[in-house]
């Protein structure tokens, strides 16, 4: 398979960005890092490698960016701080990514499926959630949606926009309620150590609340938090949901 690397400078971000993309043809997919790591991570744990049948069929694109967003569980204690670096991070996606992706594909209309574990499933989410014009689909494994859960402080006003579990109950413009529903979110997860399954199903009632069409797949206790499940997941899902 063919693999490709991009860098540029991001005002968003202050500092460079990088985008990796994996294959020639295909729907496209985005891949979400987990905490603080780079585009690369997923090559590291062989995940292209995982989807090569998908790959080298032209079923897909897969590409992978750095994960700036999840420095803030490191290096800030801040809610408010990690929501504007979150906030950040999701114009850095939608403004200058997608770009990329669509005119790496050739289409400037064409609809990215968005995926990751972990943080990059909370990414994965959030990205649908908040751009239901571009993304169509969100497959997250093994995620953790409420940020509460490493940064300190009370909720932030910040919150709303970048945290789905905050957004979805509130939301009153029917326009982006309606987009929502034509979308669809999987949320995996494994029952093997350090999982916790609770976070997909706190998720799913977020959702499912607002009528927008989800899934919770839950696989057994020999499938840990780890790479292992997230290379077994994905190219499983990106089948059923390609086809």
């Amino acid at each position: 398979m063919t693999k490709e690397s991009t860098t540029w400078h991001s005002e968003r971000l202050g500092e460079d960005a990088t985008l990796v993309r994996w294959g020639e043809v295909g729907t496209p997919v985005l891949f979400f890092p987990t905490a603080a790591a780079d585009a690369e991570e997923c090559e590291r744990f062989l995940m292209p490698s995982a989807c090569s049948e998908l790959l080298e069929e032209g079923r897909i694109k897969l590409y992978s960016v750095d994960s700036a967003a999840g420095r803030w569980l490191t290096e800030y204690k801040s809610l408010a701080h990690a929501a504007r670096v979150q906030d950040r991070f999701d114009g850095f996606v939608y403004e200058e990514v997608v770009p990329a992706i669509r005119r790496d594909c050739d289409d400037e209309s064409i609809e990215i499926v968005v995926t990751g574990p972990s943080i990059g499933a909370f990414n994965a989410l959030a990205a649908l959630c908040r751009h239901p014009d571009v993304f169509s689909t969100a497959i997250c494994m093994s995620g953790t949606y409420d940020l509460k859960k490493f940064v300190d402080g009370p909720p932030a006003s910040e919150l709303r926009w970048i945290s789905p579990l905050h957004l979805l109950p509130s939301l009153e413009d029917e326009n982006w309620l309606s987009a929502l529903r034509e979308r669809f979110v999987l949320l995996a997860h494994g029952t093997g150590r350090w999982e916790e399954p609770s976070q997909s199903w706190r998720a799913a009632e977020v959702l499912g609340n607002r009528g927008i069409p989800n899934r919770v797949d839950e696989w057994g206790t020999e499938w840990d938090h780890d790479w292992p499940t997230w290379r077994s997941m994905l190219p499983h899902y990106l089948d059923e949901l390609l086809d």
